[in-house]
């Protein structure tokens, strides 16, 4: 009989981190339950509204949701969906759905994350019509390559992979027809702050090295080396979940620096509270009405310690350095 693997303490930090994946689907959950903004299939992924979140935690996946689409939305526009987008961690990610309905799908969408997630993932598709339907309709033949850890279709695709080993990501995302050629899309949120600098820098620099027409948005903490920045680190530790990168999160300017440094052309980075106040005003107006704030400092304070940075580099001369709020 073949001796047990030891579990390690990185298998523990490992875990840590993909239960953040159910905190981040149980927050948009509530939110969406509350009218912050509409996504009809995260009720597929979890079920229950759970219990009641914070109105300032509301406003910041507001504010993050909001933030990241209109990026990734005016980059699709600028290609004409004649460009691919990878979510590295995607976890129980609604996006493929969504611009689907609103007819803005790339050519193909390929999501990656731990293979117990993306295992998650694929059953709930698998046994739940409105999750599958839309695969289906975007896909040209009768069967789907799909087995426990990836789905494959014309236009949808995800992978079960770890982000830190970049070569076995790669061989899994070309095998299911990645093209280098085409404008890419790269999102990342809350993940590359739970590897190392090193293993961060590696797989921009991989995205750097392997599309010459791309854009890599990252959403994550950002100065965090003061007071409220400490206290979120000491939270996620009590739950055994390590910021191994939370170096590189200590500025808007060490958060480009990642991008600049690693072969990409352009960087930008905004906290949150200033893309906040950059959202059409009258739909934040809107959610602003939904729940009454007690301290619109501590909204201020959580969102200042959280950031949109993006990258570009621009082989084809589509413009994307001017692509902003």
């Amino acid at each position: 009989m073949a001796a047990q693997k030891p579990f390690t303490d990185s298998d523990t930090a490992d875990e840590a981190v993909r239960a953040t994946c159910d905190d981040a689907t149980l927050c948009k959950r509530f939110a969406t339950s509350k009218g912050y903004w509409k996504d009809p299939y995260m009720q597929y992924f979890v079920r229950s509204v759970g219990e009641r979140k914070a109105p300032e935690i509301n406003r910041g996946y507001y504010a993050r949701v909001q933030g990241v689409n209109q990026l990734l939305d005016a980059f699709i526009r600028k290609t004409e969906c004649n460009c691919q987008v990878i979510n590295l961690g995607a976890g129980l990610d609604t996006t493929f759905w969504r611009l689907k309905d609103e007819n803005l799908l790339p050519r193909k969408f390929f999501e990656v994350d731990f293979p117990t997630i993306v295992a998650r993932k694929i059953h709930n598709i698998k046994t739940k019509p409105p999750l599958s339907k839309p695969i289906i309709e975007t896909h040209s033949t009768d069967s789907l390559l799909l087995d426990s850890h990836s789905l494959d279709s014309d236009r949808y695709c995800i992978i079960g992979a770890d982000l830190r080993n970049i070569a076995t990501m790669e061989e899994r995302l070309k095998k299911f027809q990645l093209n280098t050629e085409l404008p890419t899309l790269l999102l990342s949120e809350c993940v590359l702050v739970y590897i190392t600098p090193s293993q961060s820098s590696n797989l921009v620099h991989w995205a750097a090295e392997t599309f010459h027409t791309a854009m890599f948005i990252n959403y994550e903490q950002v100065n965090m080396s003061d007071r409220f920045g400490q206290v979120m680190i000491e939270n996620l530790q009590r739950r055994q979940c390590t910021l191994a990168g939370v170096e590189v999160c200590q500025s808007l300017d060490s958060q480009k620096e990642r991008f600049l440094k690693t072969g990409w052309e352009h960087a930008d980075a905004l906290d949150m509270m200033t893309v906040y106040s950059m959202l059409p005003q009258e739909d934040v107006a809107r959610i602003e009405r939904l729940e009454f704030l007690d301290e619109r400092e501590l909204l201020q304070q959580l969102l200042q310690h959280y950031s949109i940075c993006w990258a570009t580099k621009d082989k084809l001369n589509l413009g994307l350095s001017h692509l902003t709020f």
